[in-house]
């Protein structure tokens, strides 16, 4: 058995020396070579010629006379041509069409990778998704440069008012500048400040500017979805998010020295840093519900402070009302309760002091009694009692409960603004 090779034919007809096979008389192909795909390596080569057809048989097909005229091929060249042109076109459209209706716009940009690719000079996103609330905000919030410093701001009237945080303005003097989203910039101005409610107010040397749209942070929820916008960390048009985390959640802070700040805040996990302070948050309808002014942070310092999930902002229905204050009479109203307030020790604010003509007095409190809740919500200290009180617009009412000995009750407080 080999691989087949050199395979010969079995003998049937003679051989010749050497052990070839001999064809049959007059051809040099033994009587079936014709049919055979396995050809004789060793075998000379022939040429056969059929043989001719008997008169009045079937007619073999005409050869083709070389100078006889040849068809022309133009028209069929030319339907080819607009039948790739017709195909190209109706191709374009569609991919065209589909393109916008998909939400892409693509201009003519730099090419590369080759032709027909081209990079797209803007995204469009439907008016519900946060990529479209981020852009429609993001041209209302402003970076604040003062001396040494940048903080956050957002613009509230188109004649260029804006609202950003006390401490930011903090030791600015009278001018400063902002930039804007798009990279332009503007002198600005202090209008006036609430530092004990970390709030100023600046006034832009620009008009026709864009005002953000407020919303109202007594409608929120934990769990709703937020944008917090700035420049933390001094990089400009940033936009993070996250949700609702807490609400009222008291804060005092302020450095050594200077005063102190009373916060009932909004709680989230959106990420702010450094530099964000008196940016907006945003809900996810596009209208901003409070004023990014507090970071919680594990560092012991604060060039070692920041983002670990815990932002607070200040509610914006207090800010709105304290910036008005600020713009119509250049200072803010400040509300009380005429009482000092320490810690009650078992829970609660104890009242140290009550001011005899005050609204805590008038209301039938008296020193000594420990405040357990106020609008609904528990004091656990003085700190929760100042926090919640100047959330308040003067003139509100709310209700409390105290303990006073071994007896528990409830009172009614119409709340005033400080007259210092």
């Amino acid at each position: 058995m080999t691989d087949g090779w050199n395979w010969r034919r079995p003998s049937t007809a003679p051989s010749a020396p050497g052990g070839h096979q001999q064809p049959p008389p007059g051809s040099p192909w033994w009587a079936d070579a014709l049919n055979d795909p396995w050809r004789d390596p060793y075998a000379p080569s022939a040429v056969v010629l059929p043989p001719a057809a008997p008169s009045g048989g079937p007619a073999l097909d005409p050869v083709p006379d070389p100078d006889a005229p040849r068809r022309s091929y133009t028209p069929v060249l030319l339907i080819c041509l607009l039948t790739a042109l017709l195909a190209g076109g109706i191709g374009g459209t569609l991919g065209f069409v589909f393109a916008v209706r998909g939400g892409y716009a693509t201009g003519a940009g730099t090419q590369l990778g080759g032709a027909g690719q081209q990079t797209p000079q803007s995204v469009n996103r439907d008016p519900d998704t946060l990529a479209a609330v981020a852009k429609t905000v993001q041209p209302s919030v402003v970076t604040v440069h003062v001396t040494g410093a940048i903080g956050s701001g957002f613009i509230v009237s188109a004649d260029g008012y804006a609202i950003t945080n006390d401490h930011v303005v903090d030791g600015a003097g009278e001018t400063m500048s902002v930039s804007f989203s798009d990279g332009s910039t503007a002198p600005a101005k202090l209008v006036g400040r609430a530092p004990e409610s970390d709030i100023a107010v600046i006034k832009i040397a620009k008009s026709g500017l864009p005002a953000i749209e407020f919303g109202d942070s007594d409608a929120i929820a934990v769990g709703d979805p937020v944008l917090a916008f700035g420049s933390p960390l001094a990089l400009e048009n940033t936009v993070t998010y996250g949700i609702v985390s807490a609400l009222d959640r008291t804060i005092e802070a302020g450095e050594s020295g200077g005063p102190t700040r009373y916060y009932a805040a909004i709680q989230t996990d959106a990420a702010v840093n450094q530099g964000n302070s008196g940016g907006p948050l945003v809900s996810a309808a596009g209208q901003v519900i409070g004023v990014n002014s507090v970071i919680r942070s594990v560092g012991g310092t604060d060039t070692e402070a920041g983002n670990i999930g815990l932002a607070f902002a200040i509610p914006i229905n207090q800010a709105k009302r304290i910036a008005q204050d600020i713009i119509d009479t250049g200072k803010a109203r400040r509300t009380v309760i005429g009482a000092t307030a320490a810690g009650g020790g078992s829970g609660g604010a104890k009242l140290r002091s009550v001011e005899p003509a005050g609204p805590a007095a008038a209301a039938g409190l008296k020193a000594g009694d420990v405040l357990t809740k106020l609008d609904g919500h528990p004091l656990q200290d003085g700190t929760d009692l100042v926090a919640l009180v100047r959330k308040h617009a003067p003139g509100a009412v709310v209700a409390v409960e105290y303990r006073r000995g071994t007896k528990t009750a409830s009172a009614s407080v119409t709340l005033a603004a400080d007259t210092n």
